[in-house]
């Protein structure tokens, strides 16, 4: 009998059920799906939306492919199997000089996943993101077929694979050059602003001294405060460090176990009161106009992976993330009009992180990143009313020429999707039509 499970993205919003499949070995043939049901493989569940859900169909679990083939200490090539999380892989790399050469918020991905989201980090502006770091990989069809795809063979299936959220078929190993490190430490300054016209201003000073920018911006005010917020931006430590400026002991993040919410809650615990309090909290914590310190890798680039299962806070009803990304003619007065209108709703985000994209393309036909400003946001579920939020936000994004990031959306529409992604009906005709998502038959109408 097929095993049935209930599958939930990482923001709870359904639980929706869904038959298991096995794959032990990278060497072995797909399985075949009971019923005709159609498949789509599922990492570590970090994706927010459904883009990693097939409601109906099947889900073929790529953590079971999570071996480690081959390392180069020397020249910091990695090959691995696409279930491999990035964490285990810091645990190799990190002591032998090297580190991951994009990561996003979290530590708690697969190298598949980074790759079928196309994943970006602090340092799109000079590194771009995940995809362009990768050298090779395998993709496995449902017809039995295997692709060796590289920027040079099976170039078009390379293109529509990278960023193209599991849909062309299984990634069942990987290829990534990695960079060099000096230590763990990373050196930082976070700086105080009190405007966006500030925002701009820091980030064009800073991308061409600093490889890490990214911005908590205050998005609960709708007055004098409006787009206030701390700059944060590093770069990896020298080999020679002032042992008075190493941070003493761990910090929070960097021991192997960090604290857990223990339970989901009867209600979120996300509110407008609780929301405000914490944001002016938060941006009077830091008193001097700028702070710089030496921090460990793990609090600077996963702050949030500190406390694990930190999404049930928003309780049963779950959370929408909210992710896009705006032209730099229009970056501006589209993220005023956003700021202003989530600010009016009086459903503001705790959790909302400002930065910038770069020039570096991105390689695959559906990559999210775009040079322009992102802005990223959590709204607890809050049904009808954050929806029709969500629309508002819509045409702001998409008069000034933007997209919404498929990683991170649960209920974008097809004009939406199709509007930000010009190339979605040629990557179409790389789908494996064994493959499905409760994201693709959403926004394709299906």
């Amino acid at each position: 009998m097929p095993l049935t499970r209930a599958f939930n993205s990482w923001g709870q919003v359904g639980h929706p059920e869904h038959e298991l499949l096995g794959l032990p070995h990278r060497h072995q043939p797909l399985p075949t799906p009971p019923h005709g049901l159609s498949m789509l493989p599922f990492g570590n569940g970090r994706s927010y939306g459904d883009s990693n859900l097939n409601p109906g169909g099947a889900l073929l679990p790529a953590r079971q492919l999570d071996r480690l083939i081959a390392f180069d200490p020397a020249t910091g090539v990695l090959r691995c199997e696409a279930g491999v999380l990035f964490a285990e892989l810091l645990r190799l790399i990190v002591p032998q000089g090297w580190f991951l050469p994009v990561t996003p918020g979290t530590q708690f991905i697969t190298v598949g996943g980074a790759i079928a989201n196309d994943v970006h980090g602090k340092n799109h502006h000079v590194a771009g993101s995940f995809g362009n770091h990768v050298r090779c990989f395998e993709l496995l069809r449902s017809d039995g077929s295997r692709r060796l795809c590289s920027p040079t063979e099976h170039p078009d299936w390379f293109a529509a694979t990278i960023g193209g959220l599991g849909l062309t078929g299984l990634i069942t190993w990987a290829e990534v050059q990695l960079k060099r490190i000096a230590n763990p430490f990373l050196d930082t300054e976070s700086v105080k602003f009190h405007s966006l016209e500030a925002f701009f201003e820091l980030s064009a000073a800073s991308e061409s001294d600093h490889e890490y920018t990214v911005s908590w911006i205050d998005c609960g005010f709708d007055d004098r405060r409006l787009g206030r917020g701390l700059f944060n931006r590093g770069n990896h430590a020298p080999a020679t460090l002032n042992p008075a400026l190493l941070p003493k002991g761990l910090p929070a993040g960097v021991a192997e176990h960090s604290r857990k919410v223990p339970f989901t809650p009867p209600v979120s615990l996300i509110n407008p009161l609780s929301l405000k309090a914490f944001n002016t909290l938060y941006f009077h914590k830091q008193r001097q106009p700028v702070v710089r310190s030496l921090q460990h890798y793990r609090p600077f680039f996963y702050p949030l992976d500190a406390l694990l299962a930190w999404n049930r806070i928003y309780g049963p009803r779950g959370f929408y993330q909210y992710q896009c990304v705006v032209p730099p003619e229009r970056a501006l007065p589209a993220t005023q009009a956003l700021l202003k209108a989530i600010a009016a709703s009086g459903m503001g985000s705790f959790l909302a992180v400002l930065k910038q994209f770069g020039a570096p393309a991105s390689l695959g036909m559906l990559s999210f990143p775009e040079q322009g400003t992102t802005l990223a946001l959590d709204f607890p579920n809050q049904g009808p009313r954050l929806h029709r939020l969500f629309e508002a936000l819509d045409r702001i994004v998409l008069e000034a020429g933007g997209r919404l990031y498929p990683a991170k959306d649960g209920r974008m529409g097809p004009a939406v999707f199709k509007a930000g992604y010009p190339r979605w009906a040629e990557f179409q005709t790389y789908v494996d039509p064994r493959f499905a998502s409760g994201f693709w038959r959403r926004v394709m109408e299906q």
